[in-house]
């Protein structure tokens, strides 16, 4: 299998969630993670923010197949929507491969699927594009691997049962797992909302000499309960602030952010780096 998305791995697009390895796992992907949830049949990629969903990020043929069926004509609106019932993959392409197995591309752009049933389709070929359509509340690719109907995880097909020891992947070249890590960072003048986040319009390019405040801020994912996050604020002449944050819960996604208020004095002119 190739990879499913026009994008970079790490940076502009990176893996929210695994295939769940069994139902008796409840929620573990194939490390024992806890990047997946109970009856997560795919594995998804996600965009950091919704402004690069509508910028369009094209979802392409994982292997060579036939295209069995689509959808097309779903909203891309959040995942309350009242015409999901029973539509929950939302706009999709399945395909079908030899040796009995398919790959199912779900969530994807109202309008942008560029394929028809019964096309032969090589690796590669663009399929439509990732969006916010079905079940979901933040826009990705989810992509389902099933053999004669059984879920596989791509990852690890060997046994979808247990977890731990991964057998080698299906996917070429290797994909690297992340298990968690920070989607963006940047700065604002005040602590922004977790929605401005998720929609890509909390941060500031530059800061006014009179701004109340100095706000450093990180979009997170993946993160572990005893996780610490270490933010450094460095000025013109030394270090301005530094703290280290103890995440308390294990969690998808999550935000934190450190400031430091202006007390009367302008800030001053030059830049300031963040690492």
């Amino acid at each position: 299998m190739s990879f499913p998305v026009v994008c970079t791995l790490g940076k502009t697009c990176f893996i929210q969630q695994y295939t769940n390895r069994g139902p008796s796992l409840k929620a573990a992907d194939s490390t024992c993670g806890p990047l997946s949830y109970d009856g997560h049949k795919g594995t998804d990629f996600a965009l950091p923010t919704l402004a690069d969903r509508e910028n369009g990020v094209t979802v392409t043929a994982a292997a060579t197949g036939v295209v069995r069926t689509i959808r097309d004509g779903m909203a891309d609106i959040a995942a309350n929507a009242p015409d999901i019932i029973n539509r929950d993959y939302g706009n999709a392409v399945v395909l079908s491969h030899d040796g009995g197995s398919e790959t199912q591309y779900c969530h994807l752009k109202r309008g942008s699927v560029l394929v028809h049933s019964g096309q032969t389709v090589a690796g590669g070929t663009p399929l439509g594009q990732i969006g916010l359509s079905g079940r979901t509340e933040f826009p990705h690719l989810h992509l389902s691997l099933r053999q004669n109907g059984q879920v596989i995880d791509p990852f690890s097909p060997s046994d979808t049962t247990t977890c731990g020891n991964p057998t080698p992947s299906l996917w070429s070249p290797a994909l690297p797992f992340q298990p968690g890590g920070v989607i963006d960072a940047g700065f604002a003048t005040t602590i922004p909302s977790f929605d401005l986040m998720k929609k890509g319009g909390a941060g500031v390019e530059t800061l006014p000499q009179t701004a109340p405040a100095m706000v450093l801020w990180a979009h997170l994912f993946g993160t572990h309960a005893g996780d610490r996050l270490t933010f450094s604020l460095n000025g013109p002449k030394d270090e301005v602030l530094r703290e280290t944050v103890t995440l308390d819960k294990t969690q998808a996604r999550n935000m934190r952010a450190i400031g430091k208020r202006n007390r009367g004095q302008n800030w001053l002119p030059a830049p300031i780096k963040s690492r």
